[in-house]
């Protein structure tokens, strides 16, 4: 009951937009695309939803391909909004569910049960333009998800949200992933993919650079962070053995070492200086990884 995409490519003339991408998606989790613009993510998902055709390779969700006929289960939030700004909130969401087989009546059921979950009740006889960008972000999303899906594919649905709407739009989406729905989403914000998602693909130039469970990922990359706060100089710590990478921070400093065993000599090592007020030792993060992998800062 996965999406699976095997071996595709998608090339515009004699340009690669996505090569030899091979990936499955499990059912009824949430798996993030990271990328730069121009990684292939979008175009990746516009082969997804069968919107342009792979030039090689090949698209399966539940074991067949996606056709016309089974849009009804998919939704999908584009990264470029569409709503039509003259209507108002209620009739575009009427009109969008009654292209996907809902009832009148149930769409609005559902349209109402949203704008309550997004604490905007009284814009349903607004006219979209009237919305603020945020807002209307609200609405285009509601118009993915209005006939419950069983996929929903959601291209940088974050993008230009202030923290209230983001943390919003979080809750809904893990809401969803409870009730069973596939997610698939890309994002320019690594610390969203983390909070997020259990899958992960990192895609650069068309490739998949790093994918697979966000754990194993981690687990597989054996570095860790240790931060240290402490009332006396750090700079030395930098000479340890196993210590790859100093950063000096206001409170101390933060490192990167070879594995946790390391930690235990630093430890030692500060113990004997003076008072340390902070001494964790963490997870690398996938912007850690990133760097590694391709040599450059991903935001």
């Amino acid at each position: 009951m996965t999406l699976k995409i095997e071996d595709v490519t998608k090339r515009f003339g004699n340009f690669t937009a996505v090569d030899q991408l091979s990936l499955e998606i499990p059912e009824k989790q949430i798996f993030g695309f990271l990328g730069s613009n121009g990684a292939g993510k979008t175009t990746t998902f516009r082969m997804i939803l069968g919107l342009i055709d792979e030039t090689a390779g090949k698209i399966t969700w539940q074991g067949e391909p996606i056709t016309y006929q089974r849009t009804d289960e998919i939704g999908y939030l584009p990264e470029e909004r569409g709503l039509y700004p003259k209507l108002s909130v209620k009739d575009q969401i009427i009109y969008l569910g009654r292209l996907r087989g809902m009832d009148k009546k149930d769409v609005l059921v559902e349209l109402g049960k949203w704008l309550e979950r997004f604490n905007v009740p009284q814009y349903m006889d607004k006219k979209v333009e009237e919305l603020s960008k945020g807002n209307q972000q609200k609405i285009q999303f509601i118009s993915a998800v209005i006939h419950q899906p069983k996929l929903l594919i959601l291209d940088e649905p974050f993008s230009g949200l202030d923290p209230v709407n983001v943390e919003q739009m979080k809750e809904a989406v893990m809401e969803l992933k409870a009730s069973g729905t596939t997610i698939v989403f890309s994002s320019h914000q690594m610390d969203t993919v983390e909070e997020l998602c259990e899958y992960l693909c990192i895609m650069q130039d068309g490739k998949a650079i790093i994918q697979g469970s966000l754990k194993d990922v981690k687990r597989s990359f054996g570095k860790k962070n240790l931060f240290i706060h402490a009332d006396f100089d750090l700079t030395f710590l930098s000479d340890l053995p196993g210590v790859l990478n100093q950063k000096i921070t206001p409170e101390g400093c933060k490192l990167q070492i070879e594995n946790e065993e390391v930690s235990q000599s630093i430890l030692a090592a500060v113990h004997q200086k003076g008072l340390v007020r902070h001494f964790a030792l963490e997870e690398p993060s996938l912007n850690d990884i990133f760097i590694e992998k391709v040599g450059e800062s991903y935001e």
